[in-house]
Formats: structure tokens, sequence, C-alpha cells
């Protein structure tokens, strides 16, 4: 049996043409009603500075 992707990792991140991973923020699907502006404003759009060891990134996305 192969081994499967790991769909929790991988909808949160995105493995982009070039190898770059983009990165959404933490905690910004429920709960966000409650937070600071400064909060809700830095939870926008996607992080690109995420570094992952090879090792680790294999173990989530086998077939990439």
């Amino acid at each position: 049996m192969s081994q499967k992707t790991n769909k929790s990792w991988l909808k949160r991140m995105k493995v982009t043409k070039n190898g770059k991973i983009k990165v959404r923020p933490k905690g910004q699907n429920h709960f966000n009603a409650k937070e600071s502006s400064n909060a809700t404003r830095a939870k926008r759009g996607v992080k690109e500075n995420f570094i992952i060891s090879a090792k680790k990134l294999s173990s989530f996305l086998p077939h990439k």
C-alpha cells in the first residue's frame, strides 16, 4: 500500500511551481470577532517564509 498525502496539511499549505511553500496563517478559521484589528490584519493573505526540511516535507507530500 502506498503512502497517502496528509490532507489536513495540504489544505493549509501550497507548494508552488518553483518549490516554495506558501502558508496560511494559523487560527483564522473561526473565533475572529473577538480579535484585535491588528491581529485580524496580520492573518490576511499567505506567508512565503516557511522553512521545512525535505524529510518532513516528503512525509506530508509523498507523491510530489
